[in-house]
């Protein structure tokens, strides 16, 4: 566990490190004003869209709060696990939406949340629900959602910093000072794709680091959650090729316990089980597959890690 949490850390110290010797640089090159009105305009308009966040989720997934006599068991298991996480009870939610997946958010407004799909409810046994709601309280006991907000904002400021610093070099600059503008943007751009990059990486290390809670507070965690995650991918991948609509659900899929846009590559692990007798087997052969160039190339720019990868890091746990 100690190399999952130093390759959290580190990879979180590399993003501030990276913006705070870039803001040092930048604001004893240029007009500090300026350049900090669009820092404190890029964090407010970030932290008001955290805080009022789940409330449009709400509304774009059809959630809504069920009580105890709605659904017992889904409310005893979340009670349950909650307890041995350490944490409040969340609110229970259920989206309705066919994709096969749950996820967790909230803000300090409107409490902590965990939502899972009534189509994780219809592919899912009993077991692997409780997996899943396993995972998804792991990413509210390390404040996940707290956390990627926070590093969410660096990339953006150094999006809008590079397109205004172009912007201003079209429109009413100079010819002495354009080349010394063209230089912030060019860099504000380039550090805008480096810290998102990282920020991925970040991502997928905190999605093993839910997976591992899983599995230390459910019983028989890494298998459950092991067969839980191959029929949620085998499920959605059947699913996208039957319906185009489901892409437009994909909105905030950083949220979700796996990536729908990612499943096509994750699906080519899959693709010798289209056919299985249990979940343990479509497990098994998803272990006996190898990632390839191009599964390690796309989970670069996913923000969860590759089934394979996920999986045997599962397998190890277990």
């Amino acid at each position: 566990m100690w190399k999952l949490r130093f390759s959290i850390f580190g990879t979180l110290a590399v993003i501030i490190g990276l913006s705070t010797l870039f803001f040092t640089f930048l604001l004893s090159f240029t007009g500090v004003f300026n350049y900090l009105t669009l820092i404190l305009f890029v964090v407010l308009f970030n932290f008001v869209q955290w805080l009022f966040a789940p409330y449009l989720i709400d509304a774009l997934y059809h959630v809504r709060e069920i009580s105890r006599s709605d659904n017992p068991e889904l409310y005893g298991t979340v009670e349950q696990l909650s307890l041995k996480s350490g944490v409040k009870t969340p609110k229970i939610m259920i989206a309705q939406i066919p994709l096969p997946n749950a996820f967790a958010y909230g803000s300090p407004i409107a409490g902590g949340r965990v939502a899972v799909t009534t189509g994780l409810l219809k592919t899912l046994e009993s077991e692997e629900v409780e997996a899943v709601i396993g995972h998804e309280l792991g990413h509210l006991k390390h404040r996940d959602v707290q956390v990627m907000m926070f590093v969410s904002v660096l990339p953006a400021l150094f999006y809008w910093i590079g397109y205004i610093t172009f912007l201003s070099g079209a429109y009413g600059r100079r010819e002495r000072d354009s080349g010394a503008v063209a230089i912030i943007g060019i860099a504000s751009m380039f550090l805008y794709w480096v810290l998102t990059m990282f920020t991925l990486y970040l991502s997928r290390l905190r999605e093993y680091y839910a997976d591992r809670h899983s599995a230390m507070i459910v019983a028989e965690g890494p298998r459950k959650l092991s067969e839980g995650l191959a029929k949620i991918v085998h499920s959605t991948k059947n699913m996208k090729r039957r319906r185009r609509n489901v892409s437009g659900l994909n909105s905030f899929k950083s949220l979700f316990i796996t990536d729908p846009d990612l499943v096509e590559s994750d699906a080519t692990s899959l693709s010798r089980a289209r056919t299985f007798s249990t979940d343990q087997k479509l497990v098994d052969k998803v272990l006996r597959s190898e990632v390839t160039t191009f599964d390690k190339i796309t989970e670069l720019f996913s923000s969860h890690p590759n089934i394979v990868k996920r999986l045997k890091t599962l397998e190890k746990l277990s």
